[in-house]
């Protein structure tokens, strides 16, 4: 299978809109944002994503299909990283390939992540990618309508 990444483009935010409001990516994921559930929202927050110059947005391609985005944001010395992929695409090992191919073009370091601890697939990506558990917090799940554990990873 080919992995690419590229520029999002305008008809990448269709796929994005049908994976964020996916209720099996929302209670796996856990820590979802209002524009997880509002079109209104959703909307406003790419406009201010895709005209962030801080912000390294990719959308993923597995043999030419958008399959999901990846990104890393913030200030330099607070950049995080962030990765989705589709339901219907887990399991392939598309997000390991994606990241990892995401924080080459980054070249920043530390680069910091969390994850939702339960979240194993997720954790295991980013550590397949060099991250290492660097602590554990408490966060509220939006998804899930309470606080859940959340474990946070660096890449040195």
């Amino acid at each position: 299978m080919d992995i690419e990444l590229r520029e999002t483009q305008d008809s990448d935010l269709a796929v994005f809109w049908e994976q964020l409001t996916d209720s099996r990516l929302q209670q796996m994921a856990a820590m979802t944002r209002k524009y997880h559930y509002d079109r209104g929202h959703f909307d406003a927050h790419w406009v201010k994503v895709r005209n962030d110059p801080a912000v390294t947005l990719r959308t993923v391609l597995a043999d030419g299909v958008v399959v999901g985005h990846a990104a890393v944001f913030g200030p330099p010395e607070e950049r995080e990283v962030t990765y989705v992929v589709g339901p219907e695409h887990w399991g392939r090992g598309i997000a390991t390939r994606a990241l990892a191919e995401l924080i080459r073009l980054e070249g920043t370091r530390p680069l910091h992540a969390g994850a939702a601890a339960d979240n194993a697939g997720s954790v295991r990506v980013l550590e397949k990618c060099g991250f290492t558990v660097t602590g554990r917090t408490r966060d509220f799940a939006l998804a899930r309508g309470e606080e859940v554990d959340v474990v946070l990873l660096t890449l040195r």
